[in-house]
Parts: C-alpha cells; structure tokens; sequence
C-alpha cells in the first residue's frame, strides 16, 4: 500500500497522537523483530491504522511505555506494551504486500532500478518466506490480488473498475481479519473495499500527468474525462468508507481512527496531488 491512510495531525490531541505514534513504532519493532531488521524500513502509516484497527477492536488493553528508536538510537520513542498479539497480523500483512510490490517493479523498471529491485527481492525473500508461512492465507489474498492487477495492467485494459478492483478486494479481505464478530465483519469488509478503492483511484489521480509522460500504465489514461471521474469516485469512496466505520463496534481508539477516516484520507489525497503539481 501506497500510504495514503494517515491521521490528520492538526486535530489530533497530544495524546492521542503520542498513541498513533506508538502504534507506529511498536509495529515498526515488531516487524523487526519477527521478520528481519530491514523490514522496519518498508512500514507505511496504512498499515498502521490496520494495526490500530485490531487493536480498537481488541479486548486486551495496552500501556505505553518509553524507548530508544532502534534506526536512530538518539531519538526517543513510545511503543504499546501488551499489543503484540495485535500487531502480528499487521506485519505479516506489510511484509507479504510489500514483498509483492518489490517483485513487481522487478517486471516493471528497466536498467538500473531493475537491477536493485532485483536485489531488493532477493534480501526480502526470506522475510516473506517466515511471513507466508505466519499467515498462509494472507500470502494467498495478495498472491491472487498481485496476479490480477499484472494480468490488467499487461492487457492494457482501461477500465477504472476493473484496474481498482484487486486492491479494493484484497483490502476488504484483511480487514474483517481483526473481529470475530459477524457484524463487524460485514462492516470491516465493506471498510476495506472502500479503503482499497480509495488508495488505487487516489495514486492513479496523483500520478496520472506523471504515467502520460512516461508512458506507464494508468486507467484514468483511457478516458477523456480521467481526472474527474477519478476525483469522483475517490470523494464517493471516502464517503461510503465513513458510512461504513460508522457500523463498526470500535472499543477504544475511536477517536483517533475517526481522525484518519473523517479528515485524514481527504487531507493526504489533497497534499498529495499538490505535491505532484508542484514538482
């Protein structure tokens, strides 16, 4: 994933952003931990807010405690003391995905960036090999959404629906991952369809002047109206995504996913596209 699932800083309180952050930290040194230091370096903030998603809906409550940044021993970090059970998941989930996304730029780059993507998958194998193995099922959702995104991409198929449906479909199946609850599942589904959807129409928006020049796959590229309908469709899913978060049982830290769903998801879009322009 592309992290595009961030909090929106200015309305977060000061604790609830020292939470956010540690959350960030703690899955930080749990992928470490579990599947190799290098990994830490991949992390993204949409993993964790599916991090603090199984936490919310966790009954298990955590402390937070003080620590050293393992990546720069001279910055002080907070970390989640009792979630370890909780970020589990979301780091097996980072280190499949990510594993993927390298492999795929291995087929995708050309020269130089081929050659260290090549190398990149080489270092991460094993990393996913223990992940895959942690969570089989999770290796066989993202294998079959990375398949079906190559296999639309390579026939050159311009169609918005069908170039966002792997990652609205492998996202709706992480998220139900962390309830047992049926009602929340449904509801976790439709979040993670919606989430997913979001993530592939913002990047395809963000980049699509960048994709026209360099002549690189993008379904805005095949309809004269791209930008607009993308623009659309990500306000429409920003919505449904609300409508969905809404039906959810969050037990704790609902302000702070509220923060990222409400406000966040619009306000890293909007910073994203100007950032693109301005280059």
């Amino acid at each position: 994933m592309l992290g595009y699932i961030k909090a929106y800083k200015p309305e977060l309180r000061m604790k609830e952003y020292e939470m956010y952050k540690a959350v960030y930290c703690s899955l930080c040194k749990d992928m470490g931990k579990r599947y190799g230091f290098l990994t830490r370096f991949t992390l993204s903030y949409d993993f964790t807010f599916l991090a603090l998603l199984n936490m919310s809906l966790s009954e298990g409550v955590c402390s937070v405690k003080s620590g050293r940044c393992v990546c720069n021993p001279l910055k002080k970090c907070t970390f989640c003391k009792g979630a370890e059970h909780d970020l589990s998941m979301p780091s097996a989930a980072s280190v499949i995905m990510v594993y993927y996304n390298i492999r795929d730029n291995v087929a995708d780059e050309r020269g130089l960036k081929r050659l260290f993507y090549r190398f990149l998958s080489l270092v991460f194998r094993r990393a996913h090999k223990k992940a895959a193995a942690d969570y089989p099922d999770i290796e066989n959702a993202v294998k079959k959404y990375v398949t079906k995104q190559s296999e639309i991409e390579a026939a050159g198929k311009y169609d918005i629906d069908a170039a966002a449906a792997p990652t609205s479909e492998v996202l709706s199946y992480l998220f139900p991952l962390c309830s047992g609850d049926e009602s929340d599942k449904r509801a976790l589904e439709r979040l993670g369809y919606c989430l997913g959807r979001f993530i592939y129409l913002a990047d395809a928006r963000v980049d699509l002047e960048k994709d026209r020049k360099r002549g690189n796959f993008n379904p805005l590229l095949g309809c004269e109206d791209g930008a607009e309908r993308a623009e659309r469709n990500i306000y429409m899913c920003i919505n449904e995504s609300i409508n969905a978060f809404e039906l959810i049982n969050i037990r704790q830290y609902k302000n702070i996913l509220g923060n990222i769903i409400y406000m966040g998801l619009e306000d890293t879009y909007k910073r994203s596209l100007n950032n693109e322009r301005s280059v």
